[in-house]
């Protein structure tokens, strides 16, 4: 995947914010700050960490019927571990080039 060019955008934090609350389908809400939000071809993603225990994770973007974005798990482990890769190695890429 790292052929692919990764384009940052703000849809999530220009309608929400950079501080998210979500809820699990347990019903537990939980606080996430948003790292980065990105697309990939056709595909958005958001990169969150969880306030409580600084867990990172990848969502989709996706829009509800009435055209607001939403964040949706990734249900495909080859599909987050791709997206998650493709981000690191931009992120990294940023904070090398910071040290020279």
């Amino acid at each position: 995947m790292s052929e692919q060019k990764l384009q940052f955008i703000d849809r999530i934090s220009s309608t929400f914010g950079t501080s998210l609350e979500m809820t699990d389908e347990q019903g537990t809400s939980r606080i996430f700050d948003l790292l980065a939000e990105f697309q990939i071809e056709a595909k958005a993603y958001a990169v969150v960490v969880q306030e409580e225990d600084g867990e990172i994770d990848v969502l989709r973007i996706t829009d509800n019927a009435q055209g607001v974005p939403q964040l949706e798990t990734i249900e495909e482990d080859e599909e987050w571990e791709n997206v998650m890769e493709l981000y690191d190695e931009v992120a990294f890429s940023d904070e090398l080039e910071d040290e020279k």
